[in-house]
């Protein structure tokens, strides 16, 4: 069992804005079977695989996604590479933080990856959260 992440529920403000890198990103549901290249790269002290999905898309996938079962890989768990554009002073509400990235969820509804390096990270209390962030 993994430790709570201690940014999920904050509130990040965007630093420096993000555009996102893909316009159809990989996307894995739990077992789906990863064909993995055999390239790799290190982003911010992160390891990460490029794979092709069953679907046939392709794309980085944190190097801790995929596992061995009956001599092929497949995915640990769900995965959705979709980032967010954002912009400068716009407010997210990270859900979760991973391999240099978070989860966010911005005002409008729309959920994505932005790199951590490009927020500042604020504790948000539950009252607030309820009022800012409000499910779509």
């Amino acid at each position: 069992m993994t430790d709570p992440d201690p940014r999920a529920g904050s509130t990040g403000t965007v630093l420096v804005p993000h555009v996102a890198s893909y316009d159809d990103p990989i996307r894995l549901r739990r077992h789906d079977v990863i064909s993995l290249s055999g390239r790799s790269d290190v982003w911010d002290g992160h390891r990460w695989f490029w794979a092709k999905a069953p679907d046939g898309r392709e794309g980085w996938i944190p190097d801790d996604l995929p596992v061995e079962r009956s001599h092929e890989m497949v995915a640990g768990r769900d995965y959705s590479a979709v980032e967010l554009t954002c912009g400068v002073r716009e407010r997210m509400h990270v859900i979760e933080t991973r391999h240099g990235w978070a989860w966010c969820r911005n005002l409008s509804g729309i959920q994505g990856w932005v790199p951590l390096r490009n927020l500042a990270m604020e504790k948000q209390t539950a009252s607030d959260d309820d009022q800012q962030f409000s499910p779509s």
